[in-house]
């Protein structure tokens, strides 16, 4: 009869370690599930601020590019008043010369 007292006391603690290492083990789990969600938030979030940071540097090296074309353009469109200027008084000259003939 002690024997078996003892068997089933050992089966019982047995069984109590067995429901205590599952309990143990779903809790390391869902630690893990939670370290993991958290690690993959922060990533995310420095996914996004770095799409950020690149998107703001497009930004200001397209307005960069902007205005250096259109200080190009304002340059070309000087240098072709100035041309035609001068062909127009060389024009105008020629004309008058004529005229005056």
């Amino acid at each position: 009869m002690d024997l078996i007292k003892k068997i089933k006391r050992t089966e019982a603690q047995a069984q109590e370690t067995i429901e205590q290492a599952k309990a143990h083990a779903a809790e390391l789990a869902e630690k893990g599930r939670q370290n993991r969600l958290k690690t993959l938030e922060k990533t995310e979030h420095e996914r996004k601020k770095a799409i950020d940071v690149a998107v703001a540097e497009a930004q200001k090296q397209g307005l960069a590019e902007v205005e250096n074309l259109k200080a190009k353009a304002q340059k070309k469109q000087q240098q072709l008043r100035d041309k035609a200027n001068t062909k127009m008084t060389a024009a105008i000259e020629k004309v008058m010369d004529y005229l005056k003939g």
